[in-house]
Formats: structure tokens, sequence, C-alpha cells
């Protein structure tokens, strides 16, 4: 049976002889905490629709093959070009659609408890069928970019096949690193067996792992959570715990590591992909010397902005150092609350009103209508994300609620990107999806409205500071520290093509690059070497990282535009949203006056973080 959507409450694991009032008051404290209802997609797992729709899946699978493979090179040539391959995109689309659908409701409910087996189970059945019915559907892509390009050119100059030139146009783009189609089938049936296995082997480890704290036994997502209790002990030992439990798998960790960094080296080379990065930027369509300024940019920025903030925070805790548990401790003096849902609900809902009703009512509806999962449990997906499951349905978001100011920020974030995902369905299911390079937009935007709402409405010293101290973290965080994962990734995988990584090399690229971008105000105490071990986007998304640094520094740059007021701001930011994946990045920029190719792009967003620093030191002495 899938899980109630009425209220939960925080559920942790407590060993016997310890009591559960903390973890009752914890959960009073937060008040109600919704549970998705997934219904809109599928009634459950033995739902008969949900079978009706994987065998119609199957079969219209076969069917799109029996009549199309072999023949879109003559229909591209032949009269009445741009209606015969409309129609042959229409019915790829719909599959699709209906493809997605299913493997959405098998991720989101395998994501509610990775150690359930009959999900797990459920989630690896329904891969593996959804993988054997789409390799009948290769075909068509590497066909349409063997056809003559002048027929499909003129074929999408007029008529029905117009709708879905940037779709065509973006499949071009990999048409230099396609293989032929027996291969490409090969690659795709391999998959559930090699990376695909992989990823579930590390997220099934992951939710299994417990760690204790204070004698309370819970999973990763809490104990990572104490590592910003005001009580420095707590976050010490919340450290320790996780040093030590990471430690005990780094054999799992390590061979998943170094298996996945493999298999994408296999690909990249059949691909004829040069560096190793070149396939995520393909599929971000965005051009490597933009991503390599970016981090160019970043990494020159390291003392401006992380070494100096946390010289900063050292000399507020009365150090001239901090230890890698206190990076992220709230600032000693100030009075630490826990936030109820229903606040962090109206905080992010009026600040989204406050820029557009619009935004506003399109958020409202994820509260409303139960397509927000917010506890914490055991073997729950750590962190939050926003899944945009299919144009014909709806997103979903899942949070991992805690009451801190932080998980405030993290809900207006993926409500952003639950807003764009809204407003990018009616682009269908082939150009509704928006490459990473705007993919954060929303998501950063929605963050950047929510905090400064608050700012605005705070006037105490102590509490300002707290606030701005807070954000710089946070733009620390998504800046800094995702271009520290990007290189750390580049010395993983430029290290695993000469062979197989030990841990304790692991560890060294890990420690080095962490050195380098927190500065020697953080000290990297023995048990911070493991730490790279839980973070998920290594393993299910190579080089991903660096899209939120991207998202950061845009939307800084583009919150510029909007506290300047200029008309029609909102009008242009809804037709970015809206654009989905239909238009390249800097067609959708232009509008704002802006352009992530020009050199000083990037020094407009790393700008503001340097601004907020500088108040922060400004701010010395006073209240």
């Amino acid at each position: 049976m899938m899980p109630s959507h009425t209220a939960s409450t925080v559920n942790v694991r407590l060993p016997e002889g310890v009591s559960a009032a903390r973890a009752a008051a914890k959960a009073a404290d937060l008040g109600h905490l919704p549970e998705w209802d997934l219904s809109d997609l599928y009634a459950g797992l033995d739902d008969p629709e949900f079978s009706a729709d994987m065998s119609r899946a199957e079969e219209e699978c076969r069917r799109f093959s029996e009549t199309y493979a072999g023949r879109i090179a003559e229909i591209a040539s032949g009269a009445d070009a741009s209606a015969r391959l409309a129609e042959a995109v229409r019915a790829y689309e719909g599959i699709e659609e209906l493809l997605g659908k299913l493997m959405s409701f098998a991720g989101l409910v395998y994501s509610s408890d990775t150690t359930d087996e009959a999900r797990a189970k459920f989630y690896g059945d329904t891969r593996e069928r959804l993988t054997s019915a789409s390799s009948d559907l290769l075909f068509f892509a590497l066909e349409l970019n063997r056809a003559d390009d002048a027929a499909v050119d003129a074929a999408m100059a007029d008529g029905a096949l117009a709708r879905y030139a940037p779709w065509i146009e973006d499949l071009r783009r990999e048409k230099p690193h396609q293989l032929d189609d027996r291969t490409e089938k090969l690659f795709l049936e391999k998959s559930v067996t090699s990376n695909a296995a992989w990823d579930r082997l590390f997220n099934e480890t992951i939710a299994s792992l417990r760690f204790t704290v204070q004698g309370e036994e819970m999973p990763l997502e809490p104990t990572l959570n104490k590592l910003q209790d005001p009580d420095g002990a707590v976050r010490k030992e919340a450290a320790g715990a996780v040093s030590d439990v990471l430690r005990g798998h780094l054999r799992v960790f390590t061979l998943i590591t170094n298996t996945l960094a493999k298999d994408k080296e296999i690909s990249d080379r059949w691909r004829g992909f040069k560096d190793v990065a070149d396939a995520r930027h393909l599929a971000n369509r965005v051009e490597p010397e933009v991503v390599e300024a970016l981090v160019d940019a970043v990494r020159a920025a390291y003392p401006r902005l992380s070494h100096r903030y946390y010289k900063l925070k050292a000399k507020w805790f009365g150090r001239e150092t901090l230890p890698y548990w206190d990076r992220n401790a709230p600032l000693p003096t100030v009075e630490q609350r826990t936030i109820p849902w229903t606040e962090a609900r109206d905080t992010v809902l009026s600040a989204y009103d406050a820029f557009s009703p619009k935004m506003a009512g399109i958020a409202r509806r994820f509260f409303d209508e139960s397509w927000i999962d917010a506890p914490t449990r055991p073997g729950k997906a750590p962190g939050a994300f926003a899944h945009p499951t299919v144009p014909s349905v709806h997103p979903y978001v899942l949070v991992n609620y805690q009451g801190k100011p932080r998980d405030v920020m993290t809900l207006a974030h993926e409500l952003g990107h639950g807003v764009h995902q809204v407003l990018a369905g009616p682009n269908g299911a082939l150009m509704a999806p928006t490459p990473l390079t705007l993919a954060e937009t929303a998501s950063v935007f929605g963050e950047m409205l929510t905090f400064r709402k608050l700012l605005g409405a705070t006037t105490a010293t102590s509490q300002r500071r707290a606030m701005l101290a807070a954000k710089v973290e946070d733009m620390i965080n998504t800046v800094v520290r995702q271009i520290a994962f990007y290189s750390f990734e580049r010395k993983v995988h430029l290290a695993r093509a000469k062979g197989e990584l030990t841990t304790d090399q692991i560890n060294a690229l890990w420690l080095s690059v962490q050195a380098e971008s927190l500065g020697p105000a953080i000290t990297l105490d023995a048990g911070y070497e493991p730490f790279w071990a839980y973070i998920p986007h290594f393993i299910h998304s190579p080089f991903y990282v660096y899209a939120y640094a991207f998202g950061d520094c845009l939307v800084n740059s583009l919150y510029g535009v909007y506290a300047q007021a200029e008309e029609g701001f909102v009008e242009r930011y809804f037709a970015l949203l809206s654009a989905g994946g239909s238009k390249p990045y800097g067609e959708l920029l232009a509008p704002f006056g802006l352009d992530a190719k020009d050199p000083g792009f990037w020094q407009i967003g790393l700008g503001m973080i340097e601004g907020m620093i500088a108040e922060l030191e400004g701010m010395e002495g006073q209240g």
C-alpha cells in the first residue's frame, strides 16, 4: 500500500532504554508534516491501471518500431514530409509521456523508502521493463539524424513539423557522438546491469546507514542536520558519527566510484568525447569554454569569498580557526528556534506573492493538493528534489523538513523548481525539460525572493547578521562548494583513467580540493576524509554540480535587473520559465541584457556575495 498523505510526524528509531520524548517534542514543534499523494499518477503498487499502462507502453513501442523503423529518411525526402514527420514525432512524444509517467511513479515510490524490498523490487522491475520497451524507440532519433539535413530543414521550415524544430536541432547536436543502432541498443539494455545497478546499490546502502548521536539512532539526513545544532558538542559528535559510519563502508563506496567512473570512460571513449565533462556540457547545451570561465572565476574568488567569510566567522566564535563540523554552525548568542511547517509555508508563499500572485498561486497548489512529502523517516531519500513527472500530471516535491532556517530556504528552492516545471509543461514531453544551465534559475530565484523578504522585515542588528550570514553560507555552499565538487570529480575521473583508485587516493583528492576552497580558517581535522562518500550527485549525475554555481551566479545577475525595477521584468521572467527546453539559454537571457559568454558576467554574481560579506564585516561592533 502507498503511504497515506495525511499528517505525519518525524520518525527516528530510538534504541531500547532511550526516551522518545525528544522526538515527540520535535514533532510537536514542527506541526503536521504532509506526505505526498501519488494517486494522480497511480493509486498504488498494485493499481491495475499501472499494469495496463505498462502493457500498453510495451505494445506502443513495438508498434512504433514496426511502423517507422528504416523509413525515416524516405519519409523526410518524400511528399508531405512535414506532416508525416510531425505525425511520427507526435506518436513518439506520446509514448515518451507514457514511459515517463510509469517511471516517475516507480521512482517516487522508491524514494519514499529505499530500504523497503517491495518498493525496491517494484522500481527495479519497472526500470527493466521500460528499458527493454524503449529499446524499440532508439532507431527514431538515430534515423532522424541520418536523414538528409536539407530535406529535414525544408520540412521544419513550415507546417506541422515546425513546432518540433527546437527538439530536432537539439538531436543534431548529439549526431557526432551517436553509434550504430545495435551498439546503442546494447548500451541501453546493459545500463540496467551497469550504471543503473550501481546507482541503486549506492541508494540502498546510504538509506540503510544509521548514526548514533546523543543516544538516538537515525538516518543520514537528521544526522547531517545536527551539524547545524546550537550545541558545539552535538555538532562534533554528529560529525564523528558520520565519519565513523562512512569509513566503515568505504570499500563499497570506493568500488561504486571506481566502477561508475570506468563505465563513463568507456561510454565517452566509444562516443568520441575528448574531456571527462564534455558529455555533461552537451546535455546541458552549454559551451565548455563558458563552464571553464565560470570555474576559473569562482576558483580565483575563493580568497575573496569563502576564505574571507570563514575567517570572519571564526572571529565571531572567538577563534583563529574553526573545525569542519562548525562550518555551518549557527552564530553564537543568536537565539535558535524551530520553525513550524505552517510558518515555513506562509513565509515562502508570501515572498512569492509579493513578486507575482501567479507564482504564489502555482506554488500554493503543492500544499493544497498534496504534492509535497515533508517528514524525515528511515529509508526516505536524503536531501530534497522536485520531480517534474510528465506534463499531463504535475511535479512532486520531496524535502526532509526539520525546522531550520535552511529548511525554509530549501522549501523555497524546490518550489521554485516546481513552479518552473509547471510553467514549462505545455511544451510537451520532448521540450518541457530544461537544460541544467537554466534548471536552477527559478529555484535559486525563489530562495532569493524569500531571503530578501525576511531580511527586509528584520531590524535587529543581531538577527540581520544571522540572516545575512546564513545567506552567505548558502551562497558559498552553492557556488564555492559546488565548484570544488566539480574540481574533485574531474580529479577522480582523470585519475581513474590511469587505473583503479584506492580509498586513500580518493580521500586525498577530496581533502585537497576542500582545503583549497574552504581556506585556512577551516581545519580539516581527522575524520573529514570520507565525507565525499555520501554525496549523491557524484553517483547519479556526474559533473551536474556546476549547474548550481551557474544558476546562483545567473540569478544574482537576474535579481540585480529585477531590483532596478525594470518594467516588464515579471513578464520576461515567466517567458523564460515557460520556454522549458525549447530555446537556448543565450536567447532566453538576451531580453534581460545578460550574456553568460561575456568574461565579466560571472563577476556580477560573485560581486553580490562579496558585497554581503563586506556588509557583515561592517556590522562588527554593532548590536
